[in-house]
């Protein structure tokens, strides 16, 4: 059981919620402060008759225009149907049931006006695993995300669909089939629940609880190449990189030695005097990527314990104050500077990769007997180059554009959400570059026999030959590559 309250959220704690399928409730506390905010507002409400943008008015460029008290429950449902836009690939499950757990934790704050009624069913589907039908293109991530959220909650008011029960429905039935009534939402309501950066925010926790395996993956697949090219072990001493303290320098170099400790073959005696750059630099190049990582981190970990509707209840201060929360600009920027991390992570594997097929420093061009009559590994890098190509294309940010919205009223945007789909397939595209890179490191180790590599690589590479096995002569090689990614995606890293 996770209880949902007023104190920080964590990544760690995300992905124990997720990997263990716990369920949420909200605290005490956290009740007091919804009802509370909520029973302020009706107070509001009955006591004065001025315009309050989104609660008694019509939205965006419409803010000037009053919307009787008889008309503002309708008011909040018009506004979640004609908002429920998107269009495009359905956002996966996972995220889906993210974007659940973020927008609870923001409600839970007592600063969105919203019935305790609300956020409980939002809780209701996260614990059934009732899962919204939300669209990945709709989003401008600046109003919050409006579309998609307007998909998410559309099952609130029995409308949209849901996944539940292995199967794709409509949430009018599945409400019918748990004998649960519709929410009727109250004034603001809707805007609360529309307005809010939980698209952005959980593709953005998604990609950085992936990251952090990924970037141990490349450490350690980097230094299975390394081994495997007879690389040098001088660029990864400590007081080289003591004289350029990057941490993520410091962290990677510190990691790469970690991994080679015992290796006969990066103690024995060397031809050459300097390693390429993309076995050389590992530490410059992975540090760099380690250190925009944690700054993406640090950014998320504040929006997830944010409120990020508008407008903003202040109970105590006595104040509702129309801001600019939702605007996706601090989440833009950073999922363009973490895919940018991520690319480069695999744009720097893809070079060894080459190097490693390159018929260097006597191993056999293409890594594979009888070159010639086998292609060998030839074509797998042709893959990891055709990928780290489309990632330099999926780099371009998308926080350098904004197109004016609402009749001007919303005239600068962050397309956060562009952002956010883009970090995600760079992400996936990243997995599969490594993955390539140790099919091929593995291969180029054997040709080493018999001198062994680290207990950690070894080991690595025992468990590894158990699913993917040497390539003596050609054979299809898309199912090889296959078996590699699920293999890195199941590693568990204790260096």
């Amino acid at each position: 059981m996770h209880y949902i309250t007023t104190s920080k959220l964590e990544l760690e704690t995300i992905a124990d919620i997720l990997s263990a399928n716990r369920k949420l409730v909200l605290s005490e506390q956290a009740k007091q402060n919804i009802v509370h905010c909520r029973e302020y507002l009706d107070k509001k409400m009955a006591s004065q008759h001025e315009p309050i943008y989104g609660i008694n008015t019509g939205f965006g460029s419409l803010c000037n225009v009053l919307i009787p008290d008889s008309d503002l429950e309708q008011l909040q449902r018009n506004l979640v149907m004609s908002h429920a836009c998107g269009t495009g690939d359905e956002v996966p499950q996972e995220i889906v049931k993210l974007m659940l757990l973020l927008k609870i934790q923001s409600l839970s704050y007592g600063k969105s006006g919203v019935q305790l009624e609300t956020v409980e069913r939002l809780i209701d589907f996260f614990n059934m695993d009732m899962l919204p039908v939300v669209y990945q293109q709709g989003s401008l991530g600046a109003s919050g995300d409006l579309s998609p959220l307007a998909h998410l909650c559309l099952p609130l008011i029995g409308m949209g669909e849901v996944n539940y029960n292995g199967k794709r429905q409509q949430a009018k039935d599945v409400l019918m089939q748990l004998k649960s009534q519709p929410v009727q939402l109250k004034s603001k309501e809707g805007l609360a629940l529309l307005n809010g950066t939980q698209f952005m925010s959980a593709y953005g926790v998604w990609c950085l609880l992936q990251t952090r395996r990924l970037s141990a993956s490349a450490d350690l697949v980097s230094a299975i190449s390394l081994d495997a090219f007879d690389g040098r072990i001088e660029p990864f001493k400590e007081h080289l990189h003591t004289i350029r303290p990057h941490k993520g320098q410091l962290k990677t170099a510190a990691a790469i030695n970690r991994i080679l400790e015992g290796s006969e073959l990066i103690r024995r005696k060397k031809a050459h005097v300097q390693d390429p750059y993309s076995f050389r630099c590992i530490p410059q190049v992975h540090g760099a990527s380690k250190d925009a990582i944690e700054y993406a981190e640090n950014v998320f970990l504040t929006e997830i314990n944010s409120v990020t509707d508008n407008p903003t209840i202040f109970p105590f201060e006595n104040e509702i104050i129309s801001g600019g929360n939702f605007h996706g600009q601090p989440l833009a920027l950073a999922l363009d500077f973490l895919a940018i991390a991520l690319a480069e992570l695999g744009n720097i594997s893809e070079r060894r990769t080459y190097q490693l097929i390159s018929g260097l420093r006597e191993l056999p061009p293409f890594l594979v007997a009888k070159p010639g009559l086998n292609s060998g590994f030839m074509i797998p890098q042709y893959t990891a180059a055709s990928i780290v190509s489309q990632n330099k294309q999926l780099c371009s940010p998308a926080s350098v554009d904004s197109i004016v919205s609402s009749n001007g009223q919303e005239d600068h945007v962050s397309m956060g959400a562009n952002a956010a789909t883009k970090c995600f397939k760079v992400v996936e595209n990243l997995q599969r570059i490594l993955a390539i890179e140790l099919f091929n490191a593995s291969q180029a180790l054997e040709f080493r026999r018999p001198l062994q590599s680290s207990p950690i690589i070894e080991e690595v590479i025992s468990k590894y030959r158990e699913e993917v096995a040497f390539v003596d002569a050609d054979k299809v090689m898309f199912t090889e590559i296959d078996k590699s990614i699920s293999f890195l995606k199941k590693m568990e890293y204790v260096f």
